[in-house]
Order: C-alpha cells, then sequence, then structure tokens
C-alpha cells in the first residue's frame, strides 16, 4: 500500500475540510465539510500503523516536497550567484520550516486545522477568498509549466529515437504538447476521482533519485567541456529575487501540512516540529546535491529545465528526460483538479457536497486544459515560468500568510518579542513578492529570451568524450 501524502509538491489538492485535533488526546473529530478531499481517501486502515510513526510522516512529507522544482535550483544559484545562492537556498530552508511550525501552531489557537481553516478564523471570508485565488493562481502556470516541460523534453526523446530533424512535424514542441494534451492529459483530468491517480505519483520520488544520480554521473564527462565564462564561480549576483521565487517554488508543501500533522500518532507540536524540521533538513540536502551537481556541469550556462542543457544523443539523460515527462504527465492532472475545483467553489458557489453537473464538468475541464495549452507555447522559458510562479503565489501561500495568519490568532501585541520572528517573515515574504513583480515588470521585453531547439555548443565534442570515457 502506498502511505499518505505521496502526492508531491505540484499536487495542491484543497484541504477544506476542518478538522479539530485535541492537542490531549491526539484524536480527529469530524470531517463532513469536505466530501471530495481526495487526499483523504489515501489514508486506508491497512496503512494506519506505518504512518502512526514520525519516521513515516517524515518520509511523506519529504516526498510531497521534492518534486520537478529542484530541476530549476541550478539556475537559481546562476541567478543570485553560486556561493550567495547557496545561502540563500539553506535560509529559504529555514523559512519554510519556519513558516511550516507556525501554520499549526496557528491550527492549535484557532481549532482550524487545514489552511482554509485558520486563513477564515484569522481574516473571515476576505481571508478564504484570497487564498483561494492563490490556489488558483499556484496549479494554473505551474500547468503551464508542466507543459512547457513537455515540449522541451519529450521531442528531443522523440529526435533520438526514431531520427527525425528538427523541422520534421512531430518534432515540434506545440504539436508534441497537443498531442500529450489530447491523449494524455485531457482523458486523465476528466477524471473526477483524483485519489487513485495521486498514488501513482509517489513514482515522482523515484524519477527524482534517477535523475539526481545520471547528473552525478554526467559531471566529469560533462564540465569539462563546457567553455568558461566570466560570470560562471561569481559569488553574488544581481538576480536574487527571482531566484528566491524559483526557490520558494521547490519548496512549497504547505498544501499538505494539515494532512501530514493528522497521520502522527497523539500529534502535538513538538512532534511536528521534529517532522519539518527533518524533512526540511532532508530536502534541503537533496536541494543543494542537484544545484551543486548540476552548476558545477554548467555553471553560467545553466538553464531554468537543467535537462535542457544536456546534449540530444545523450541517451542516458534522455531516459531522465523520458521519466521526468512521466512525472510531469501524472501530476498535471491533479493541478487541473485544484484549478477546476477552486473555480467550482469559489466562482460558481458549488456546495462542495454536491457534484457540478458533466456538461459543466467537460466544459470547465476543457476551457483550462486549453488554456494552459495556448500560454505554454507562447513562451519555452521554463525558469521565468518558475520565477513567476514563485513570486506571485509561492511566497504569499508558503510565507506571508501563514505567517499573518500567527500574527492575527495569537495574543500580543504585535510588536512583542514571541511575535517578531513571523513579522520578519511577512516582511521577507512581501519584500520578495513586491520587488518580483516589479522585475518581472520592468524587464517584460527581456522575459522570452531562451533559444529552443538549438543543440548546446558543447554538445559537437561531448559525444566523443562520453564515448571515450565509456570506452575507457
Amino acid at each position: 500500500m502506498m502511505p499518505i501524502g505521496n502526492l508531491n509538491e505540484r499536487s495542491y489538492i484543497l484541504e477544506d475540510g476542518k478538522r479539530n485535533f485535541s492537542e490531549e488526546r491526539g484524536s480527529s473529530f469530524d470531517s463532513n465539510e469536505n466530501a471530495f478531499d481526495d487526499m483523504k481517501q489515501l489514508i486506508t486502515d491497512e496503512e494506519s500503523d506505518k504512518t502512526n510513526t514520525l519516521p513515516w510522516a517524515s518520509f511523506n512529507f519529504i516526498n510531497s516536497i521534492l518534486g520537478s522544482g529542484v530541476i530549476g535550483i541550478p539556475y537559481a544559484l546562476h541567478e543570485a550567484g553560486f556561493g550567495f545562492g547557496l545561502l540563500l537556498l539553506i535560509f529559504v530552508a529555514v523559512v519554510t520550516d519556519y513558516s511550516l511550525i507556525l501554520m499549526v501552531r496557528s491550527g492549535h489557537i484557532s481549532g482550524k486545522f487545514s489552511y482554509q481553516g485558520i486563513m477564515e478564523a484569522a481574516f473571515g471570508r476576505a481571508g478564504y477568498y484570497l487564498l483561494g485565488l492563490l490556489q488558483f493562481v499556484y496549479p494554473f502556470i505551474a500547468m503551464v509549466s508542466y507543459n512547457i516541460v513537455v515540449g522541451d523534453t519529450v521531442t528531443k526523446v522523440i529526435m533520438r529515437l526514431t531520427g527525425l530533424g528538427p523541422d520534421s512535424l512531430f518534432a515540434k514542441r506545440e504539436v508534441i504538447v497537443l498531442i500529450a494534451t489530447i491523449f494524455i492529459a485531457i482523458p486523465l483530468c476528466l477524471y473526477r476521482d483524483v485519489a487513485k491517480l495521486a498514488k501513482i505519483s509517489f513514482l515522482s520520488l523515484i524519477c527524482i533519485v534517477f535523475i539526481l544520480l545520471s547528473i552525478f554521473v554526467r559531471i566529469g564527462s560533462i564540465s569539462n567541456i563546457v567553455p568558461q565564462h566570466h560570470d560562471s564561480w561569481r559569488f553574488i549576483n544581481k538576480d536574487i529575487i527571482p531566484a528566491i521565487g524559483i526557490m520558494a517554488f521547490a519548496f512549497m508543501c504547505h498544501h499538505n501540512t494539515f494532512l501530514i500533522y493528522g497521520s502522527i500518532a497523539e500529534p502535538n507540536q513538538k512532534k511536528w516540529e521534529i517532522v519539518t524540521h527533518a524533512s526540511i533538513a532532508t530536502s534541503l540536502i537533496v536541494a543543494i546535491l542537484f544545484g551543486i551537481a548540476g552548476y558545477t556541469t554548467f555553471k553560467a550556462y545553466s538553464q531554468g529545465d537543467l535537462l535542457e542543457n544536456y546534449c540530444w544523443d545523450d541517451d542516458l539523460m534522455n531516459v531522465s528526460r523520458l521519466l521526468f515527462s512521466v512525472q510531469i504527465l501524472l501530476t498535471y492532472p491533479i493541478e487541473c483538479f485544484v484549478t477546476r475545483e477552486v473555480i467550482e467553489t469559489s466562482l460558481f458557489g458549488r456546495d462542495p457536497n454536491v457534484p457540478t453537473s458533466e456538461k459543466v464538468h467537460y466544459l470547465l475541464t476543457l476551457g483550462i486544459v486549453a488554456t494552459t495549452y495556448g500560454i505554454s507555447i507562447t513562451t519555452y522559458c521554463l525558469g521565468v515560468v518558475l520565477e513567476l510562479n514563485g513570486v506571485l503565489a509561492a511566497v504569499p501561500l508558503a510565507y506571508v500568510l501563514p505567517a499573518l495568519c500567527y500574527l492575527q490568532l495569537e495574543e500580543g501585541f504585535i510588536f512583542c518579542r514571541k511575535k517578531l520572528p513571523a513579522l520578519g517573515v511577512v516582511l521577507f515574504g512581501l519584500t520578495v513578492a513586491i520587488l518580483g513583480a516589479v522585475f518581472l515588470i520592468i524587464d517584460f521585453d527581456q522575459i522570452d529570451t531562451c533559444i529552443e531547439g538549438t543543440v548546446m555548443e558543447y554538445c559537437n565534442t561531448t559525444s566523443l568524450v562520453v564515448n571515450q570515457t565509456i570506452r575507457a
């Protein structure tokens, strides 16, 4: 049986139910309000023994954190500067850790153990709808980024397997993404019960591990070929804010907070802090490994999608590309489910306990998928999309709102000693979100600067070196 919480960080399922935990009894009461919380369907009696342990809860949390976002870490290090970027990555992990602790602390204060619950307890219906808006933006932009990844990766694999040239119809990313959308994304997105699909997303962790090992295998054979660049080993670079957005996107896991917390036997704040510290520390190590391995290989040439840096005839990395695409295609429908759910409940005012009609379900799903497809074929810069989602959605969801909830719910003056760290998190998040949005507007004419369908120059010699290494 699969463990609970094996949705990756893109599986942003709404946890509308309000579960009241008693710290003394460690029990969970009630939860009739959300008949469609598919994440809860992942909890079964057979799994209860496993999910009671702190190590198992930590494993589930790590699995929900690690996902496709780690592919962008080397690019984030390039944006911020290699040395300062690593320090920034550690700082973002620490702030993420603290914000997760604040969420559960707010849950105990308010008696509402869901993200929606603490937002509504702190700020009323306005807070509930603000959260709903951000929960729409986050998965919607993620769906766009997934289409970009599929277009980038699958085209190269097809060209390698079939020998097609770049000018062939089936080597065009627009066509490949359209085919994947029609024959894979749409059928899966039309599926109402996402819980069964969500269990499959446990495979994402295996994909991430394989990709990381592949990156390490290729360090020696490729890093010597990548040309020197004057910006390669700069300690600090100018694009710090966009880098934070990418890192926040990679660590985004707050949607699973109360699900993981509820899986712990007799949950309390101390146990939650142990699980959080262990999970964030492990995820940070993996992110650092991705960052160092990827950046050491390509340095200033690192792209938003690290796999784009590898040569098209590199079969090991083509396997990684294929696995990455499978992971993306299995996660895409989960994001669509969340986007659709937000529209139905927040915009249409649907009762969560009453399913929509077949006609509305089909039209809304097709509309969402078609819109994300249309946007995704207008750009192939994954790094920019990650930055956009990071500063506009991930940063507010991960830092600003959890800290604001705590400041509002906790007794005492806002500048009192116990609230100062939370106030610092709010200021940090607001600064990143505001400056990130401003920079995106200022640099709008430079956003679409990626080069599509071009073999990196160093790949002319990569095949020779790789073959020599294999023979040796």
